[in-house]
């Protein structure tokens, strides 16, 4: 029955349109997949036959668009699991491979470049210092002595401002701790982007420009699918992977082995170690967002 009332409810928009626009303009765009997809009830509130659908439409077309096989997943969140990622600010060199490897992994723009990881330099005398901190540093070596290194991306908050004011419920934390963006509900006010205190959310300006062949064709429907012009995305700690027992991009290229993950919840992880074991702080603590991401200094 509720399919038939989202069904009626399509059609009868559908006809509005034609009403108002009466071109054959307005009805090439109200019979195109983009409009059907604008029509989509949130991810949230689908049901497993209408998922299984829509998955099977995008994978058509993102193989035709990218001439190769793609696969979208939407595989929800693993029971009695909530990720939690520490890295060692003693151990990170700032040689920013994390970022491009979350670049490829991701399906990030590369005209214009998003970033989905911000790198920060900063100096070991004044301590974490955003108001001094150099995002282009670019010398010859890395690490540059008297300075430490602070990578920033989405915090996975418990408490995520940017949920709060997200008028179009697109953006929400699931059940093993990851925010997430319905792309095809985000209406790109970007109001997220000026709540969050991180600065890890980023808006497409225009559609995402990624080469054919760097395309990853293995994809999550709230990850790292590819977006179109006008929503906004962030770090999804690489859903696509995590959800299937792998480890983050950013973590299995880190040579220094700075980056830390795992399951909070259980009592044997390495990431549940650091929290009992290690002092760990979080970014802008007085904001009181209850972060998922830990930073400590091993040594």
């Amino acid at each position: 029955m509720q399919k038939g009332k989202n069904n009626s409810r399509r059609d009868f928009l559908k006809k509005l349109s034609l009403g108002i626009g009466g071109s054959a303009v307005a009805l090439s765009a109200c019979n195109s997949p983009d409009f059907d997809d604008f029509l989509q009830k949130n991810f949230k509130t689908l049901s497993k036959e209408d998922i299984d659908e829509i998955i099977l439409n995008l994978e058509k077309k993102y193989s035709e668009k990218y001439g190769k096989k793609f696969s979208v997943s939407a595989e929800p969140a693993i029971d009695n699991t909530l990720f939690g990622y520490a890295l060692d600010l003693s151990r990170c060199i700032g040689c920013r491979r994390c970022v491009y490897a979350c670049v490829d992994e991701n399906n990030q723009s590369r005209d214009p470049q998003i970033h989905w990881i911000t790198v920060l330099q900063m100096d070991k005398e004044k301590g974490i210092d955003y108001m001094h901190s150099d995002i282009h540093y670019n010398p010859e070596l890395v690490p540059e002595e008297g300075h430490f290194y602070v990578p920033v991306a989405c915090q996975q908050c418990a408490n995520p401002p940017c949920v709060k004011v997200c008028p179009a419920t697109a953006t929400w934390q699931e059940p093993d701790g990851i925010v997430v963006v319905d792309y095809n509900w985000c209406i790109g006010c970007r109001y997220c982007m000026a709540a969050c205190p991180y600065g890890a959310r980023h808006f497409n300006w225009s559609e995402p420009i990624v080469p054919d062949e760097e395309m990853n064709p293995i994809s999550h429907y709230l990850g790292n699918r590819p977006r179109p012009k006008g929503v906004v995305e962030k770090c999804t700690f690489c859903i696509q992977r995590v959800r299937e027992g792998k480890y983050p991009s950013c973590v299995e290229i880190c040579p220094t082995g700075s980056r830390k993950f795992g399951n909070m919840l259980d009592p044997e992880s390495e990431i549940r170690y650091i929290l009992e074991n290690k002092r760990v702080l979080v970014l802008k603590a007085e904001l009181n967002t209850q972060p998922n991401f830990y930073y400590f200094f091993g040594v």
